[in-house]
Protein backbone atom coordinates (compact mmCIF):
# COMPACT_ATOMS: atom_id res chain seq x y z
CA UNK A 1 0.00 0.00 0.00
CA UNK A 2 1.40 3.38 -0.90
CA UNK A 3 1.64 6.41 1.38
CA UNK A 4 -1.33 8.33 -0.05
CA UNK A 5 -3.67 5.32 0.06
CA UNK A 6 -2.57 4.47 3.60
CA UNK A 7 -3.10 8.01 4.89
CA UNK A 8 -6.47 8.31 3.17
CA UNK A 9 -7.64 5.08 4.79
CA UNK A 10 -6.37 6.08 8.24
CA UNK A 11 -7.92 9.55 8.01
CA UNK A 12 -11.18 8.01 6.82
CA UNK A 13 -11.78 6.54 10.25
CA UNK A 14 -14.41 8.41 12.25
CA UNK A 15 -12.80 11.05 14.47
CA UNK A 16 -9.33 10.38 13.04
CA UNK A 17 -6.73 13.08 12.63
CA UNK A 18 -3.01 13.18 11.99
CA UNK A 19 -0.37 14.72 14.22
CA UNK A 20 3.41 14.75 14.68
CA UNK A 21 3.90 14.90 18.46
CA UNK A 22 7.15 12.87 18.35
CA UNK A 23 8.93 14.85 15.66
CA UNK A 24 9.06 14.91 11.88
CA UNK A 25 9.87 11.21 11.39
CA UNK A 26 6.67 9.77 12.84
CA UNK A 27 3.19 10.54 11.59
CA UNK A 28 0.66 9.74 14.32
CA UNK A 29 -3.01 8.98 13.69
CA UNK A 30 -5.42 9.43 16.57
CA UNK A 31 -9.06 8.64 17.13
CA UNK A 32 -10.00 11.77 19.06
CA UNK A 33 -7.03 11.85 21.46
CA UNK A 34 -5.92 8.19 21.42
CA UNK A 35 -3.23 6.85 19.10
CA UNK A 36 -4.21 3.97 16.84
CA UNK A 37 -1.43 4.13 14.22
CA UNK A 38 2.09 5.48 13.84
CA UNK A 39 3.59 5.72 10.36
CA UNK A 40 7.32 5.96 9.67
CA UNK A 41 6.49 7.97 6.58
CA UNK A 42 10.07 8.75 5.58
CA UNK A 43 11.20 5.12 5.78
CA UNK A 44 11.68 3.08 2.65
CA UNK A 45 9.74 0.89 2.66
CA UNK A 46 7.07 2.51 4.81
CA UNK A 47 6.25 0.97 8.15
CA UNK A 48 3.21 1.32 10.37
CA UNK A 49 2.78 0.48 14.04
CA UNK A 50 -0.67 -0.67 15.14
CA UNK A 51 -2.33 -1.73 18.35
CA UNK A 52 -3.11 -5.46 18.36
CA UNK A 53 -4.67 -8.08 20.56
CA UNK A 54 -1.72 -9.85 22.25
CA UNK A 55 -2.69 -13.30 20.92
CA UNK A 56 -3.30 -11.96 17.41
CA UNK A 57 0.03 -10.13 17.53
CA UNK A 58 1.92 -13.39 18.14
CA UNK A 59 0.03 -15.17 15.36
CA UNK A 60 0.65 -12.34 12.88
CA UNK A 61 4.36 -12.21 13.73
CA UNK A 62 4.57 -15.96 13.07
CA UNK A 63 2.70 -15.65 9.75
CA UNK A 64 4.56 -12.68 8.25
CA UNK A 65 8.26 -11.80 8.38
CA UNK A 66 7.30 -8.15 7.80
CA UNK A 67 5.45 -8.02 11.15
CA UNK A 68 7.49 -7.63 14.32
CA UNK A 69 6.93 -6.36 17.86
CA UNK A 70 6.07 -2.66 18.07
CA UNK A 71 9.07 -0.39 17.59
CA UNK A 72 9.56 1.72 20.76
CA UNK A 73 6.13 0.55 21.97
CA UNK A 74 4.69 -2.03 24.34
CA UNK A 75 5.72 -5.23 22.53
CA UNK A 76 2.72 -7.13 23.89
CA UNK A 77 0.08 -4.73 22.56
CA UNK A 78 1.69 -3.21 19.45
CA UNK A 79 3.05 -4.54 16.16
CA UNK A 80 5.10 -2.84 13.47
CA UNK A 81 4.38 -3.80 9.88
CA UNK A 82 6.90 -3.13 7.12
CA UNK A 83 4.95 -2.29 3.98
CA UNK A 84 7.18 -4.21 1.59
CA UNK A 85 4.31 -5.90 -0.28
CA UNK A 86 4.58 -9.20 1.59
CA UNK A 87 1.50 -8.50 3.72
CA UNK A 88 -1.64 -8.39 1.56
CA UNK A 89 -3.49 -5.06 1.59
CA UNK A 90 -6.66 -6.80 2.80
CA UNK A 91 -4.75 -8.12 5.82
CA UNK A 92 -3.27 -4.68 6.50
CA UNK A 93 -6.76 -3.13 6.37
CA UNK A 94 -7.98 -5.71 8.90
CA UNK A 95 -5.06 -4.86 11.22
CA UNK A 96 -5.79 -1.12 10.93
CA UNK A 97 -9.49 -1.70 11.64
CA UNK A 98 -8.61 -3.85 14.65
CA UNK A 99 -6.21 -1.22 16.00
CA UNK A 100 -8.85 1.48 15.67
CA UNK A 101 -11.49 -0.74 17.32
CA UNK A 102 -9.20 -1.59 20.25
CA UNK A 103 -8.50 2.09 20.87
CA UNK A 104 -12.18 3.08 20.64
CA UNK A 105 -13.13 0.22 22.96
CA UNK A 106 -10.86 1.68 25.68
CA UNK A 107 -12.31 5.20 25.39
CA UNK A 108 -14.69 6.67 27.91
CA UNK A 109 -18.39 6.34 27.17
CA UNK A 110 -18.50 10.08 26.51
CA UNK A 111 -15.78 9.81 23.85
CA UNK A 112 -17.45 6.76 22.32
CA UNK A 113 -20.71 8.73 22.15
CA UNK A 114 -18.87 11.62 20.51
CA UNK A 115 -17.48 9.27 17.87
CA UNK A 116 -20.97 7.86 17.27
CA UNK A 117 -22.27 11.40 16.78
CA UNK A 118 -19.48 12.12 14.29
CA UNK A 119 -20.35 8.91 12.45
CA UNK A 120 -24.01 9.90 12.24
CA UNK A 121 -23.06 13.37 11.00
CA UNK A 122 -20.92 11.78 8.31
CA UNK A 123 -23.84 9.57 7.24
CA UNK A 124 -26.09 12.62 7.03
CA UNK A 125 -23.49 14.47 4.95
CA UNK A 126 -23.21 11.47 2.62
CA UNK A 127 -27.01 11.36 2.18
CA UNK A 128 -27.13 15.05 1.32
CA UNK A 129 -24.26 14.74 -1.15
CA UNK A 130 -25.73 11.64 -2.84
Amino acid sequence: MDYETLCAYLEGKVGARRDMPFGADTLVFKALHRIFALVAWQASPLSISLKADPVDAVILRNLFDAIRPGYHLNKKHWITVTLDGSVPNAELIKMIDESYALVVQRMTRADQALLMLKKLERLDDDKEAG
